[in-house]
């Protein structure tokens, strides 16, 4: 007898969790079901995730079975018709990644809408920096020579690592003019730590041929930095630096706030790859070419390579970077100019 009465209860009690289950799983594909239908005519190509969007009273009606759903969203308009005749590079194209394949059949360039400067012209749409604003160039030589950059990727992908003029001109139209003073105050903090201002060591057998090749290649360039701005540098063999004259640090300062935009672009990138802003503004000043910086840089590690060889992957690999760095910011400062 009791065993058929928990049998019973058994059968009633599972017959009941089975109910209720099949009651919330109908209600919950109903309430899918009417979520997903389109608002639109306009295919599907997205999925979402949303909280429901109907009225009050479906909302309270489906709040107990589910309180999220996905909806299937349609793709995006353009807002306007500019968006539609405009590219916009994404923030990857400062990286040095590959951004994609090429999209485009052909290059050109044309004024800019306002008149002032000129843009590059991807098939019917406007080249645009990351932040989305229209790339300008002060001048047609530099539209050009971005655009030559733009012509010659590859079908197979966008690679801006060979587009250095195209990031140059970001830097200079984005980043500078936001950014200016920190730019410049950074590069007067690293300015006691030249490149140039370091000696090696003389009582040295290992560093003597060093100091005898600095001496020798550079020290014409100090002499020129004195005669330009009125203050003898002073050399050290520490490589956290020492101290210089006040009126040469102010000197070299004033020169970096009289830049414009695309000069102190420049000028920050050449320092940059040269740890080195005598370097970078013997160049901007016409004092030193792009041999004489990149033999200036390398002195140290050029002489390490006659003594010791070259590393094939290692040390020329490093020489052809370098030299792409400082090339492409004097053809930049170059083309920047008006005539």
């Amino acid at each position: 007898m009791a065993a058929e009465i928990v049998r019973r209860s058994l059968k009633a009690s599972n017959f009941s969790l089975l109910r209720n289950l099949t009651s919330l799983q109908t209600r919950c594909f109903s309430n899918l079901a009417e979520s997903v239908q389109p608002e639109s005519d306009v295919p599907s190509s997205s999925f979402t995730f949303s909280e429901n969007s109907g009225d009050a009273d479906s909302n309270s009606q489906k709040k107990s079975a589910i309180d999220e759903n996905i909806f299937i969203k349609g793709p995006k308009k353009a807002s306007s018709s500019k968006e539609a005749e405009s590219v916009t590079m994404p923030m990857s194209f400062m990286t040095g990644s590959i951004v994609g394949k090429r999209f485009y059949q052909k290059v050109t360039t044309r004024e800019a809408e306002d008149g002032n400067g000129w843009s590059v012209m991807l098939d019917y749409r406007t080249l645009k920096t990351p932040s989305k604003r229209p790339l300008k160039c002060p001048t047609l030589a530099l539209a050009k020579a971005i655009a030559a950059e733009w012509e010659y990727q590859e079908a197979d992908g966008i690679r801006p690592f060979t587009m250095p003029l195209m990031k140059l001109s970001c830097t200079a139209l984005e980043r500078v003019p936001l950014t200016r003073h920190k730019i410049i105050e950074y590069l007067m903090k690293k300015f006691p730590q030249d490149l140039v201002f370091c000696r090696a060591p003389g009582d040295n057998d290992l560093t003597s041929g060093v100091l005898e090749r600095q001496v020798e290649k550079i020290d014409p360039l100090l002499k020129w930095v004195e005669s330009e701005f009125g203050f003898k540098p002073t050399v050290h063999t520490s490589f956290f630096g020492g101290k210089q004259d006040d009126g040469l640090v102010s000197a070299i300062g004033s020169v970096l706030k009289k830049t414009d935009d695309c000069e102190l672009a420049t000028i920050d990138a050449i320092a940059s790859a040269a740890h080195s802003l005598v370097i970078a503004l013997g160049i901007f000043r016409g004092r030193l070419g792009i041999e004489e910086a990149i033999e200036l840089i390398r002195l140290e590690e050029d002489l390490q390579v006659d003594n010791w060889g070259l590393v094939e992957g290692g040390h020329d690999v490093d020489i052809a970077d370098l030299r792409v760095q400082i090339a492409s910011a004097v053809v930049f400062l170059g083309l920047t100019r008006r005539v």
